[in-house]
């Protein structure tokens, strides 16, 4: 006679995902990433400190030093411990600092700061569950609130006269048309982190290359702009505008490589990557063509944060062996 043996029933499993980014490595944490970024915004740092002087150094300085104090600010706020030393912070008041013109006054980065952290990251419940990038929060912000905040000419650069109006304007305008090797090298006016285009390229493929950001974002982007841009130069061939101009010029190579990639507010599949990108790139150019911004990265990049979640759904991967079905009784 067989024994029958009841076993109890097992214990539901119970999954727990945090919030991103999500590291496949132990020795990929946030703080080797946020090194990484510190690390490749250096060549972007020094060609605007090169180009714009004490200036630049003085506000960068102001936005960091603000994130990092809201950051302990608004974690006392709700009983918890501020991560300073994940370098989070800081990489978000680097950015917001080089997103800003020289000529910005020092409470517009303080105002910044307090709003990339409180409105960008903390009230989501902090690093990891942010739905846009805080530093694009902080300069929409106060791009909105202060709608005077241009950059004003400087005279006395290591190179020569920075101009008054930016590429971008002049462009807007009709009334002058940058050189392609002064957008290349870095010697004109606007935000601190767009002067240089050579210097996003070094610390954008040092990111790339770390693995740190992810290659398809930017890429995607650029290849967007250049499709768009090309079909433009088709449609209006007197204009001296042309595709190089679009790709060296403004924000786009130092937003596709530093904000976009932002492995937290981006895409997490592949081809989902790819499809953000895209949509970026057309978006700036339709922004800068078609509306009365002559840049539209900032603009770009929170509405394609918002299709995030979207695109996510649209791009879930095919698990092996086909979609899971329910058996037939």
């Amino acid at each position: 006679m067989e024994q029958v043996i009841e076993s109890e029933p097992s214990a539901p499993v119970v999954l727990h995902v945090s919030p991103g980014p999500h590291v496949h490595s132990r020795s990929l944490s946030t703080r080797r990433m946020m090194l990484d970024v510190l690390i490749a915004l250096a060549p972007v740092l020094v060609a605007a400190i090169a180009v714009f002087r004490l200036y630049a150094l003085m506000q960068v300085g102001i936005c960091v030093a603000s994130c990092l104090a809201f950051e302990w600010l608004f974690a006392a706020m709700r009983g918890r411990r501020a991560a300073l030393d994940d370098g989070s912070a800081a990489v978000t008041g680097v950015i917001l600092g080089l997103s800003l013109p020289w000529s910005a006054p020092w409470y517009v980065a303080l105002i910044g700061g307090m709003t990339a952290i409180g409105l960008g990251k903390a009230c989501f419940g902090g690093l990891g569950q942010n739905i846009f990038n805080p530093a694009m929060v902080g300069r929409a912000f106060v791009m909105m609130s202060f709608p005077a905040m241009g950059a004003k000419a400087y005279i006395g650069s290591a190179f020569d006269v920075v101009s008054q109006a930016t590429p971008l304007s002049a462009a807007k305008t009709h009334t002058a048309f940058a050189d392609l090797w002064v957008l290349f090298i870095g010697n004109h006016n606007g935000s601190l982190g767009e002067v240089s285009a050579v210097a996003c390229l070094v610390g954008g493929i040092y990111l790339c290359v770390r693995r740190t950001a992810s290659w398809e974002i930017p890429v995607a982007a650029i290849l967007s702009v250049a499709l768009f841009g090309g079909i433009g130069n088709l449609m209006y061939p007197a204009n001296a505008w042309t595709v190089a101009h679009h790709l060296l010029s403004g924000a786009l190579l130092f937003g596709a490589f530093y904000i976009a990639t932002d492995p937290v507010s981006s895409p997490l599949t592949p081809p989902g990557k790819w499809i953000f990108g895209a949509a970026l790139g057309g978006l700036v150019v339709l922004i800068r063509v078609f509306t009365n911004y002559p840049e539209g990265v900032m603009f770009a990049v929170l509405i394609m944060n918002a299709v995030v979640p979207l695109i996510n759904r649209w791009t879930i991967p095919t698990p092996v062996g086909g979609p899971w079905k329910p058996a037939k009784k």
